[in-house]
């Protein structure tokens, strides 16, 4: 098995330790934010979704105008557009991009965000939403002939998109969500499944359950692959990784402590709920797999990290890799400078792990 990593880019300089102060979207620093990503070696960066930042997709694009083999992984959340409209959408970025372009499908897991779009469906009518969407938006870029579509939430007539992805049989399909219901649609729809970072036996457990949700509906579980996301912490010494860890952790507890930043825990998210169970169970578990910040600020996104220094972190990686994990998306506190050292530092090292594990299973 050959090993991606995956960064994350936004349209503003910002993280849990740095509150934004710049623009809400700022074109320089998106450029630039893509650019390191890729001199370091990254396969594909995240733009996340929120109801109330700027919208993904356009991000990406001005990404990928000024970047040439990065590929993406855009945050879309399905029912505030047509599948067919998404379909066409996401094929045209796929042709501007030469064939760089991946979607995340998030089903929501905060009703309080999902609101603000107007979305009120419950967390179990919107995984329906999805399945039936996902299904139209698939169908929509492989059809080779208008189709129509009479369903629980859609209804179509010679639905029909000329514009075709680059990629085929169609761009990748990334699927999030923890719940038996997300984990049973994933198994439908997704080429990758994307989870947040758990303990190597949590890890192992989702793993094993998502395969057998493959094998249940008669899909060969060997064609899922497994997206996994952490926030390295890294230092030269354990000692100053640990150190820079306190320092994190401190700054973001006096931020929220002020009011300030976005710290939003979703209820309704089986991840997030798995984070905080991962981070009662202290405040390291396995060797260095660090919780502080997932329960600090209520696990409303990949909150967890591996600490130690990059020969450390890489062992940890690889131990997950050895498991069937693919790709890592990783970010840091320092989202800019830490994407540089990851390149410096820590993928040649996963990389050049994974290589013997790839021949051995050849």
């Amino acid at each position: 098995m050959t090993v991606q990593f995956i960064g994350m880019i936004a349209a503003e300089a910002k993280s849990e330790i740095h509150p934004a102060q710049g623009p809400t979207i700022d074109p320089d620093y998106i450029a630039r934010f893509a650019q390191a990503h890729e001199a370091a070696g990254f396969d594909r960066v995240l733009i996340a979704h929120n109801s109330s930042d700027a919208d993904a997709v356009l991000v990406a694009t001005h990404a990928a105008y000024a970047t040439t083999t990065l590929g993406f992984m855009i945050a879309h959340r399905p029912g505030f557009i047509a599948p067919t409209y998404a379909a066409r959408l996401f094929a045209t970025f796929d042709v501007f991009s030469g064939g760089r372009g991946g979607i995340h499908i998030i089903s929501g897991g905060d009703p309080v965000e999902q609101k603000r779009d107007g979305d009120f469906l419950s967390h179990e009518e919107r995984y329906h939403r999805t399945d039936e969407y996902v299904g139209l938006m698939r169908q929509t870029w492989t059809a080779d002939k208008p189709f129509n579509h009479e369903g629980r939430y859609y209804k179509f007539e010679n639905a029909f998109a000329r514009v075709k992805p680059l990629q085929k049989p169609h761009i990748p399909v990334y699927f999030g969500g923890s719940s038996d219901i997300a984990i049973a649609f994933a198994a439908k729809h997704a080429n990758i499944y994307a989870f947040w970072g758990e303990t190597l036996d949590m890890a192992r457990e989702t793993i094993a359950k998502v395969r057998a949700a493959c094998v249940k509906i008669g899909r060969d579980p060997a064609t899922m692959q497994f997206s996994l996301s952490f926030r390295p912490v890294l230092a030269d010494t354990e000692e100053a990784a640990w150190n820079r860890a306190d320092r994190i952790i401190e700054r973001i507890r006096d931020l929220r402590g002020q009011g300030i930043g976005r710290f939003n825990a979703k209820p309704e998210s089986v991840g997030s709920q798995r984070l905080l169970d991962v981070a009662a169970g202290g405040k390291v578990r396995d060797k260095r797999l660090w919780t502080e910040v997932a329960a600090a600020v209520g696990a409303g996104s990949n909150t967890t990290s591996l600490v130690g220094t990059p020969e450390q972190v890489a062992e940890s990686l690889l131990e997950y890799h050895a498991m069937g994990v693919t790709t890592f998306l990783i970010r840091g506190f320092d989202p800019l400078d830490d994407a540089t050292d990851y390149g410096r530092a820590l993928l040649p090292l996963v990389k050049s792990g994974a290589r013997p594990m790839a021949a051995a299973a050849e």
